[in-house]
């Protein structure tokens, strides 16, 4: 609901009072100006523990990966296999890794993730530990090797690769015996992490069917192990080290999602799902969460399925990237090996709407100011640069709340906001909303929100002004903002999401196209 609050700023009825705009101008230089006489600029604002990784950075900034579930399931139209299935049931006639990359990199994903190995047990790799692997399928005679071919094709195009490999295994007789399967285990993980150059990320996860066999998993010497052999990779569980699950299959996080976390309070396989999804304002370590979601209702390729809409994907986009999220998607490829012509259309058509939406920043336009800003350096200009590492800072003063103004030469149309913070500061926003000033010169709130990390999105009914001001009400420490966007979206109507979302590709790809 749109607030309304009386106001004296920008109003064109009211006589200026030069005397008070003079005070105020002295006031702010007063303010901002370093009490020492030297020239040299500030040194950054000090970082609020804790704070992310090199590589934890180099993740968040790819916002979107795209999940490859592929296996023996893929050709028994089976979601967990028994991991009795014959391998030679695995056979992709036009396996293409490159057409995989290609649509990846096409629709905006930087990154892919493979499932090496399911629960089944069958290893997409020839490993030397097991013969349920492709060397004993009918494809390629036995000599393929699915890993290496979308490592190679992945690398021409630039795309980066993670690797899932499923530590519950429905096929090894070792399964259940402590010992002797963390070896095999530990055993097909370096074979994967040092025959095919670098890895970006190592998933895994606590999934098994219930009563199912015992087993204790050593994740401590795992993850030493993953971060010796591939130091730039992170690693996603249900509890980090690196990067955590959402808590949910649906690629929705909670509204509030704060990337600090305990990992001493969470444990793999029985994790709180609340706990998950919101993360911990008084948390000790950067895990920020990873929202998993297949683009079809399976995992793996079934034919009876059809993918979701580019509808429905863009609202994930908003309740996953837009909620400092990752947003994960599985595009299952099918019996041939290839991604199916109508999740290539359904990627497509998501790629274009985000770029209709998000290609035009309106508050590029705008004369930005702020409350108080540290020194030039740190400048309220920042904040339309598409960059974490360029910011506002306020000044390091007493205040109850920062504010950003933005002034335009003439009214804008727009109904989404973007927020991002400087994630290699640390995570400090906790409250904030957006006013603009109405047709009465008053200010009312066009939308609110509590946290925002690496990127917070917001919808809201379409606002038309000339002013708006950003408030942070509340902050773990003096806030700072890396970029604010204003955007119009002509495609998202609030309210009929999920009836949109149901509605087939086939159904609205023309006037969908037209509307683009």
């Amino acid at each position: 609901m749109l607030k309304k609050t009386s106001t004296n700023h920008h109003k064109k009825s009211q006589r200026p009072n030069f005397s008070i705009h003079i005070t105020t101008i002295l006031l702010t230089i007063t303010i901002q100006i370093p009490s020492s006489n030297s020239s040299n600029p500030r040194p950054p604002p000090i970082p609020i523990l804790p704070i992310p990784t090199s590589q934890q950075i180099s993740w968040q900034l790819t916002e979107m990966s795209l999940f490859f579930h592929f296996g023996t399931n893929t050709f028994t139209d089976s979601e967990w296999g028994t991991g009795h299935a014959d391998p030679s049931v695995f056979n992709p006639t036009s396996f293409n890794a490159t057409q995989w990359v290609n649509v990846a990199k096409d629709s905006g994903f930087s990154r892919v993730i493979l499932t090496a190995k399911h629960h089944d047990g069958f290893c997409l790799w020839p490993s030397e530990y097991t013969d349920y692997s492709v060397k004993s399928s009918s494809w390629e005679n036995g000599s393929g090797d699915v890993v290496k071919e979308l490592v190679e094709a992945a690398r021409i195009v630039g795309v980066q690769l993670g690797l899932y490999l499923s530590p519950w295994d429905r096929h090894e007789s070792c399964y259940g015996k402590t010992l002797e399967y963390n070896e095999y285990y530990m055993g097909q993980m370096t074979e994967l992490l040092t025959r095919y150059g670098e890895i970006r990320e190592v998933w895994l996860d606590g999934a098994k069917g219930e009563g199912e066999k015992d087993m204790e998993y050593f994740f401590d010497d795992w993850f030493s192990l993953i971060h010796q052999l591939q130091p730039r990779a992170v690693i996603f569980s249900d509890a980090g080290p690196d990067t955590r699950w959402v808590g949910d299959e649906a690629g929705v996080a909670g509204t509030t999602c704060w990337s600090l976390f305990n990992t001493s309070d969470a444990k793999i396989g029985d994790t709180d799902r609340e706990y998950s999804g919101g993360g911990d304002p008084l948390g000790h370590d950067w895990v920020p969460a990873e929202c998993d979601v297949s683009i079809r209702p399976g995992w793996f390729w079934h034919p009876s399925e059809v993918p979701k809409s580019a509808m429905t994907l863009l609202d994930l986009y908003y309740k996953s990237v837009g909620r400092n999220c990752l947003l994960l998607l599985n595009v299952p490829p099918n019996s041939s090996g290839l991604i199916s012509d109508q999740d290539i259309q359904v990627l497509q058509e998501f790629s274009e709407i985000r770029n209709s939406i998000f290609t035009h920043n309106l508050a590029k336009n705008a004369l930005i100011s702020a409350s108080s800003t540290r020194d030039s350096k740190y400048s309220p200009q920042n904040i339309v640069e598409d960059s974490i590492f360029s910011y506002w800072a306020p000044d390091n003063i007493a205040l109850s709340e920062w504010i950003l103004y933005l002034d335009f030469d003439e009214v804008i149309t727009f109904n989404v906001l973007s927020v991002q913070e400087p994630i290699q500061m640390g995570q400090r926003v906790k409250k904030f909303h957006l006013d603009f000033l109405n047709k009465d010169d008053k200010w009312e709130e066009a939308t609110s929100g509590t946290t925002v990390g690496y990127k917070r999105l917001l919808r809201f009914p379409s606002v038309k002004t000339s002013h708006l001001r950003l408030i942070v009400e509340k902050s773990r420490a003096d806030p700072l903002i890396s970029y604010l966007g204003l955007y119009m979206d002509p495609f998202s109507i609030l309210g009929h999401i999920s009836r949109v979302s149901s509605i087939s590709l086939v159904n609205g790809t023309e006037s969908l196209r037209q509307s683009i």
